[in-house]
């Protein structure tokens, strides 16, 4: 058995569910791990039983800075609807079975060994290597990454790092091809509140219903469009595929024509997206609503504006007896493509798998990256490669039954992060 899958086993072991967390098994576990290999390792926590981790291998000089960044806690898992126990960290038929192998204690077990490996060998950079397993990325309650950059920024301040959120590797016109992410939509949920006049049930003439006037507006939004735009990271994705990039009005069509594949890819990317999730009316079978809530799943492309998307929702909406408010923003940040780290992943895919790529893309979710480009102007990119793991199966399988990851994917990414770091930090 090799050494990552050994501590990946263990940390599936550890329940860290969130909520509530308990992060802080996780983190002395990798710290005892660490520690034994020479890695120095600090503890911090908002509280006792939420601890992230920071490991660092200190580099030589002042040459630039990497933070390997991942998280230890996990989403329930139901084990009724398991075919293995979820936190028994099974072993088989080479594949580690159980919550969080795949998000992303897979990564977090390969980040520690590339660390503990390196610092076995006695290799230092001219910059600092840094481990970051913070708690609280499921949730988001301010006990992670979050804190660590409000109050431990210097524990955490680096000028690269890498993450969760790309490295599946598709086939994109007959070209293996492996994602990047140098960037992440923003999530920027709204309410939508349309009005009306409550009454009795069994009277609606003297009542106006707020679920009845709701519903050609929830319709309206259902067929949101916005105009299609080319970001820079769809920009590059095409010049690395095809070698040309399409006019706006074209990429969709011009994904298509690369095969499903890249049309998963590029269409959630062309423009900000609206989807009605949740309804709220009346709570009693006889009285009609005067008052209907909506809550709106919006997504913006990096560089566009709460402001934006509440113009193109009212002109979607048009006028009416309706309130529309911004419920909170979250990531939407962009790093730049290109320099020694994107450098590292190329150079690592051309030699992995002559004949294949590395390209640019945007993750249509969002990660703790955001953390760290909003506060350092860290250059961070979401990059786990995946060779064995079908990715529509790796997508099915995140925070959902059955979830495992193939020992030889743990294996190529321990290669990578020990690529990157004697690239980025040389």
């Amino acid at each position: 058995m090799t050494e990552v899958v050994d501590l990946l086993r263990r940390l599936i072991r550890l329940d860290t569910t969130n909520p509530p967390g308990n992060e802080t098994i996780a983190a002395e576990l990798l710290r005892d791990y660490l520690e034994a290999a020479g890695v120095e390792c600090a503890l911090h926590a908002r509280v006792p039983e939420r601890a992230n981790l920071v490991a660092r291998i200190p580099g030589r000089g002042d040459g630039p800075s990497l933070a390997l960044l991942s998280h230890t806690d996990v989403v329930l898992a139901t084990a009724s609807e398991w075919q293995r126990d979820p936190f028994g960290g099974e072993l088989v038929d080479g594949e580690v079975w159980g919550r969080g192998a795949l998000d992303m204690k897979g990564e977090v077990a390969a980040s520690a060994v590339a660390m503990a490996t390196l610092a076995r060998e006695g290799w230092r950079g001219s910059g600092d290597l840094v481990f970051i397993a913070a708690a609280d990325e499921e949730v988001g309650d301010g006990f992670g990454l979050q804190w660590l950059v409000e109050e431990h920024p210097e524990a955490v301040r680096t000028d690269y790092s890498l993450n969760e959120g790309g490295g599946e590797r598709v086939v994109v016109g007959g070209r293996p091809v492996y994602l990047c992410s140098t960037g992440e939509k923003m999530s920027s949920p709204f309410r939508l509140r349309v009005h009306g006049r409550s009454g009795h049930g069994s009277m609606p003439g003297i009542a106006d219903n707020a679920l009845v006037k709701a519903a050609p507006l929830i319709a309206r939004l259902g067929d949101f469009a916005a105009e299609p735009r080319l970001i820079p990271e769809v920009e590059a994705f095409f010049a690395a595929v095809m070698g040309e990039v399409p006019e706006p009005v074209q990429i969709l069509e011009t994904a298509r024509g690369l095969g499903a594949s890249a049309l998963e890819i590029v269409e959630p990317l062309v423009a900000m997206t609206v989807s009605p999730t949740q309804v709220h009316a009346s709570d009693k079978r006889n009285v009609i609503p005067g008052l209907c809530e909506i809550v709106l799943d919006v997504r913006l492309l990096p560089g566009q504006t709460v402001g934006e998307a509440e113009a193109a929702i009212r002109s979607t909406l048009g006028d009416g007896d309706y309130e529309l408010e911004n419920l909170e923003r979250t990531g939407g940040t962009r790093s730049p493509i290109g320099g020694p780290l994107w450098d590292a992943v190329a150079s690592f895919v051309e030699t992995e798998e002559p004949g294949a790529v590395a390209a640019p893309t945007c993750c249509a979710g969002f990660t703790d990256s955001h953390w760290v480009r909003d506060a350092f102007g860290t250059t961070a990119y979401g990059f786990f490669p995946a060779r064995s793991i079908d990715p529509e199966l790796a997508a099915r399988l995140i925070h959902s039954a059955d979830e495992r990851v193939p020992v030889d994917d743990l294996e190529l990414g321990v290669r990578f992060l020990r690529h990157a770091a004697q690239t980025v930090c040389a």
